[in-house]
């Protein structure tokens, strides 16, 4: 619908906005859908999808993400090469650029939802963009308000999203984009990038640095349950979350950002945003079924000459993507939520091939592997990285987590051993070798060690313990060959093997030397140690 002048005074003056142009408050996806492949922001595909492409642009921008350094909120905020500081004078003087830009826009879609699927902790907020197809990717991600609720909606926090407008440095930024999250003004303004991924994860951010104070735990993962035990799937972008949550004998209760109450588990999200490259409908059927239904959108895919989309064309990017309501997986919970967890999964993509395919946590481990986060980067998640890279992201998500790492570990820590929440650490990377030398585990190999370890099958397997990571790991699994349970088993040259482990096993060590202030000494001797090689 075209927004009232009422509408307008007290929606968008308040933000500073006088708009010459069309104005589109909360158009359906339909109509979103529409207005984006009129305005040639857009195209669909042979099956009606909606297929945008970003430019170069194609992931999320950390170098071009600043939080506004000033009193209040901010100064709860743990400073550093993640979390940048901006000044004031800096975030005001490209906010009344990103205004004065969408004052100008020919035409301004506004999209209210809520960030938070329980209605005792949702963010109500709003996005402010001069492109239809971002307002429909916020319709699918964000948790879709009522009529009656929008009669009524007062945004928490609001995003100004001006894409076409490019800084330069002489604005104080790193680049033509900027992301920055003002945190007592409740705005966020983004600019120079296409990428919609920037607008779920500058509200994740907030909701990352809200939460905590009220004794719940925000978390960069995914969560299923069976009806009767929940499980939580923490990771970076490319190690699995949503892939491995998607699980047709488990109901879905989102793939990527969540929190952890006194009650249990709920979805942040109203949809999902996949990894789409080499998508397979043979061992991801639910999401591949989404691609071909109306409402998703699918971003830089690229399309065979009869318009389906080629999955395993990555000339764009690798960071292929597709977004669709969560309404559109079957197998899901209908509020989002669920109970208090009985698993906490650690998704890992290993490119050294060291790390077991499956291993079994104490708490004090968990505790050390959650503050690590090691992974690698999978190419094309950000700007820059075409090859796997070794890197540790605090708690599985540290380029959206605010508050001092202790604090997240400190709630999960506190969460795990009240619920009794058994803990596994899974390798999604490689072994035999290592990313040079071979390919990525296999996902059914991965999917059976699940399934096992949830199901409670390997409550009677012997399990093995590392001498060098100290975790557990299973000897037998059904489904699984039994040679690749142990990496070590899995490398011609062992004693490369052994070097290769050391060296990992000390980088985990520098890297945690960061947090022995803060930790317990059960958590600190929960790490890997160096083995003597003869």
């Amino acid at each position: 619908m075209q927004g009232s002048s009422q509408e307008m005074s007290t929606g968008l003056a308040d933000l500073g906005l006088d708009p010459s142009g069309h104005i589109h408050w909360n158009l359906g996806w339909k109509d979103l859908h529409s207005k984006a492949e009129e305005l040639g922001e857009a195209r669909l595909t042979s099956d009606g999808v909606l297929l945008a492409v970003t430019g170069d642009r194609t992931g999320r921008s950390p170098n071009d993400r600043f939080i506004v350094d000033e009193a209040g909120m901010a100064e709860d905020v743990w400073w550093g090469e993640v979390n940048r500081p901006t000044a004031p004078a800096v975030f005001e003087r490209l906010l009344a650029k990103t205004q004065h830009h969408l004052d100008e826009a020919p035409d301004l879609f506004v999209k209210d939802a809520f960030c938070g699927a329980d209605p005792e902790y949702r963010m109500p907020v709003r996005l402010v963009t001069e492109k239809a197809w971002h307002a429909a990717f916020m319709h699918n991600m964000f948790v879709r308000a009522t009529e009656k609720e929008l009669e009524n909606h007062d945004p928490q926090f609001t995003i100004l999203h001006a894409p076409e407008l490019k800084s330069s440095m002489s604005d104080g930024v790193n680049s033509e984009v900027f992301v920055i999250i003002a945190l007592d003004r409740g705005l966020v303004i983004i600019g120079g990038t296409h990428y919609a991924g920037e607008i779920k994860k500058a509200i994740f951010t907030v909701m990352n640095h809200i939460l905590p104070a009220r004794g719940i735990l925000p978390m960069h993962c995914s969560a299923n349950t069976d009806g009767h035990n929940p499980a939580l799937f923490f990771g970076l972008s490319g190690t699995g979350k949503t892939t491995l949550s998607a699980d047709p004998k488990r109901a879905l209760v989102g793939d990527d950002e969540h929190g952890w109450s006194e009650r249990g588990v709920f979805n942040f999200e109203g949809g999902c945003y996949a990894k789409l490259i080499s998508l397979s409908k043979e061992d991801e059927p639910a999401i591949y079924a989404t691609t071909s239904m109306p409402g998703s959108i699918l971003e830089n895919v690229v399309l065979n000459a009869d318009g389906t989309p080629d999955f395993d064309n990555s000339s764009l990017t690798q960071n292929t993507r597709g977004s669709y309501p969560i309404e559109y997986i079957e197998n899901r919970t209908p509020d989002s939520m669920a109970g208090n967890p009985t698993h906490v999964v650690f998704l890992t993509c290993d490119a050294f091939g060291v790390l077991p395919p499956l291993s079994r946590l104490s708490p004090e481990q968990a505790a050390y592997h959650f503050m690590s986060g090691y992974t690698a980067k999978v190419a094309g998640t950000e700007m820059g990285v075409t090859q796997p890279q070794a890197t540790f992201s605090t708690c599985f998500g540290a380029p959206f987590m605010p508050r001092h790492p202790s604090v997240y570990a400190d709630l999960l820590s506190e969460k795990i051993r009240k619920n009794e929440s058994s803990c596994w650490l899974i390798n999604t990377g490689w072994i035999a070798g290592g990313a040079d030398a071979s390919s990525r585990i296999k996902i059914s190999w991965t999917r059976n060690l699940l399934n096992a370890a949830l199901n409670g099958d390997l409550e009677n397997v012997v399990f093995v313990k590392d001498e060098r990571f100290g975790f557990e790991i299973p000897t037998t699994c059904e489904g699984v060959p039994e040679e690749i349970l142990q990496p070590r088993e899995t490398w011609e040259d062992k004693k490369r093997y052994d070097n290769v482990a050391n060296l990992l096993a000390q980088m985990f060590i520098e890297n945690f030397n960061q947090y022995t202030s803060v930790c317990s000494e059960e958590v600190l001797g929960a790490g890997p140690k160096q083995i003597l090689i003869d």
